[in-house]
């Protein structure tokens, strides 16, 4: 057994624990509802006395109560819930003050790592049709958009990591000039790869560029980038065209770079194309890294030159973010002089000039995760798999839970974690790695390998996950760091003990240092769960609307006329009595006399006096009044009861009518609710 930190079980509210729509929907009709009814029918009179309203003013007024109406309360109360308070409500819970455990002087650095967003694109769904496909894609975007647009105002970054897999197809848009390797996608070019280049910044780059030109938002510091690249974004490997890379890099930023944030030394490094190294070279069949042919070596030669020097480019990059802290000059004036090399104080006083004081962790930021042992699990924040067994109080897990774990393997194109051999050369050459981070795998995982030599005796790497809903998990995440290193050592006495932090974030290393990163793994909501709700509600609906409709459409197939007493309307009429039919079929209005001079008297019901008992409501009388307003009598040409009720045919028909009006009914104002939500991101 074996002790894992993990961040807290607690990530969010869970919202699928609320109660469904049904349960929503009867409350609202039996507590709310009809007390509101039963009081406006109590006050109604009186408002007519004091308004005057008569007539169709009434009716009016009177399907404000209606269930079409209470219907689209609730969808209107269920889509801002779906497409808007729960992400707010996702994002606000994850607010650094909620888990940051920094003395109350401290002000750290936040920073977000976003991981394999993946923008749909034809080489995601290769068989989805249309429209299916293109939905997928609109819908994806709009995810990330709004919720990428809620981290920049509710949290407020002051810097953004990309772990790669920017783009799903990226690999496969091919420059001019060359052709990709699968026919199934030579029918796009180079410019399709800028179409989606464009679409990743409508997404990601706008909203950071917005928020940083609004002035409480004025920093220099504040920086997002997104030059790490992926396998789907390059490829892996022999596999990796160097055209498709110097694209990436030309409009993405470097694969490997150093960045000095929050006094941290972040190292980010092109694992995919390193991992080339030791490789079969397909063309050839040799190692370049180990027959020395360099066959391959196009593809990790830059890497590998970038990591023989990687050391002291990380002292020059703390030398000038302490020069800049401390408002020195960086290149400023020097005297020259002739010194003699081989004194040992001279040589001395040059090396401490070049060698910083300041003590900045170093964090290394690959896409592809390092090795480890088949089976290492990855804690209780994994979502597709967790952990087999439950922790003991010690919080001790399984050392080995294959189902826990990332799988060890390879294929075309995709590798899930490092080679041993890279994954050493990677911490001996870059050096005092405290922290990894990376993407790739989808899901969360968090290990300490022991394996590798740090600072803490391990490093310790956090698998992000993905920032899309589309790939693979239900509930999509981002990891969220706070680095406060106070470099002067005014505030050391002033940083977090071990055992207010330890528990959840890992224990001080042996060298006394105290921790310097926090992590929190912050969740966004479930899209495929607020789909189901969404058609839950839906199936709710329609069967509610149905269900109102034919009992009032059954009311009004009874037959509207007297049978047989027919008087005459007034002694001017002049035409004789015919015993036979009129050719073709007449049709009457209830309020007015057909053209024989003959009146029949409709029976009473609600919408034609004060005498209902039947309880019709305004949807029904709206229908009457506009579509039954003129019946056909039949053959007989009189009010029979046949009028009305010719068969089953008809009947459909009157019932198809009224449910296609009130559905629209209630359809229109919601779409145009939803239309309008979505359009605020």
């Amino acid at each position: 057994m074996s002790s894992r930190p993990h961040a807290p079980l607690s990530t969010g509210h869970d919202y699928r624990d609320l109660p469904w729509f049904v349960f929503l929907l009867n409350f609202l009709e039996r507590h709310i509802f009809r007390q509101l009814i039963t009081f406006v029918r109590a006050i109604w009179p009186g408002i007519q006395r004091q308004v005057g309203l008569t007539g169709r003013a009434k009716w009016q007024l009177k399907s404000l109560f209606s269930l079409p109406t209470a219907l689209t309360l609730v969808w209107m109360l269920v889509i801002w819930w779906g497409e808007l308070g729960t992400f707010k409500g996702s994002v606000g819970a994850c607010d650094w003050a909620n888990w940051e455990k920094w003395p109350a002087s401290a002000s750290p650095h936040h920073m977000v790592l976003i991981a394999d967003p993946q923008l749909v694109d034809p080489h995601t769904y290769p068989g989805r049709p249309w429209p299916l496909s293109a939905i997928t894609r609109y819908h994806t975007d709009y995810y990330m958009r709004k919720s990428f647009t809620l981290v920049q105002n509710h949290l407020d970054p002051t810097t953004v990591f990309f772990l790669g897999d920017l783009f799903d197809g990226g690999r496969e848009w091919m420059p001019s000039g060359t052709a990709s390797s699968d026919p199934r996608w030579r029918q796009y070019g180079e410019d399709f790869w800028f179409k989606e280049y464009i679409r990743f910044g409508n997404i990601f780059f706008n909203e950071w560029l917005r928020r940083g030109f609004e002035g409480q938002h004025a920093d220099t510091h504040r920086k997002v980038l997104a030059g790490l690249p992926g396998n789907h974004d390059l490829g892996l490997g022999n596999g990796i065209r160097i055209p498709v890379r110097k694209r990436f890099n030309a409009f993405l930023g470097e694969g490997n770079h150093i960045d000095v944030v929050g006094n941290h030394t972040f190292v980010s490094l092109d694992t995919v194309s390193l991992s080339a190294k030791g490789q079969s070279d397909p063309a050839t069949g040799r190692q370049g890294a180990v027959d020395g042919d360099g066959s391959n070596k196009d593809i990790w030669g830059p890497v590998d030159d970038f990591l023989a020097t990687v050391k002291e480019e990380k002292r020059r990059f703390i030398d000038r973010a302490v020069r800049f802290q401390n408002n020195r000059i960086e290149n400023s004036l020097l005297f020259h002089s002739i010194l003699d090399i081989r004194d040992p104080l001279i040589t001395e006083s040059v090396h401490t000039a070049f060698t910083p004081k300041a003590d900045m962790p170093s964090v290394l930021l690959t896409h592809v995760p390092l090795y480890r042992v088949a089976g290492t699990p990855c804690g209780p924040l994994r979502e597709r798999s967790p952990p087999s067994i439950q922790p003991t109080e010690e919080g001790e897990y399984l050392e080995n839970d294959p189902g826990n774990a990332i799988k060890v393997e390879a294929g075309i194109q995709y590798q899930n974690v490092l080679t041993p051999e890279i994954s050493n050369e990677i911490i001996d050459k870059v050096g005092d790695v405290e922290f990894a981070f990376s993407g790739d795998d989808h899901d969360y995982c968090d290990v300490v390998h022991r394996r590798y030599t740090g600072p803490r005796g391990g490093v310790r790497e956090i698998t992000v996950k993905s920032f899309s809903w589309a790939m693979g998990v239900r509930k999509p995440g981002f990891l969220m760091v706070s680095l406060w290193n106070p470099v002067d050592g005014r505030d050391r006495e002033k940083s977090p003990s071990s055992e207010s932090h330890g528990k959840d974030h890992g224990d001080n290393g042996k060298d006394g240092r105290h921790q310097t990163i926090q992590t929190h793994l912050c969740l966004l909501p479930d899209q495929l769960s607020i789909f189901i709700r969404y058609a839950v509600l839906f199936a709710v609906t329609l069967v509610a609307l149905f269900v109102h409709t034919l009992r009032h459409a059954n009311q009004a197939s009874h037959p509207a006329y007297s049978n047989g007493l027919i008087l005459p309307l007034s002694s001017s009429s002049s035409k004789p009595k015919s015993d036979t039919p009129p050719p073709s079929p007449k049709r009457i209005a209830y309020n007015r006399p057909p053209s024989n001079g003959l009146a029949v008297r409709p029976r009473v019901y609600g919408y034609l006096g004060s005498e209902n008992k039947g309880g019709m409501n305004s949807l029904h009388d709206e229908v009457l009044d506009e579509r039954w307003a003129e019946v056909p009598i039949g053959d007989g040409g009189y009010g029979h009861e046949r009028g009305i009720n010719r068969g089953f045919g008809a009947r459909v028909k009157l019932v198809g009518g009224v449910f296609r009006r009130v559905f629209f009914r209630v359809a229109g104002p919601v779409v145009v609710w939803y239309l309008y939500l979505v359009k605020r991101y």
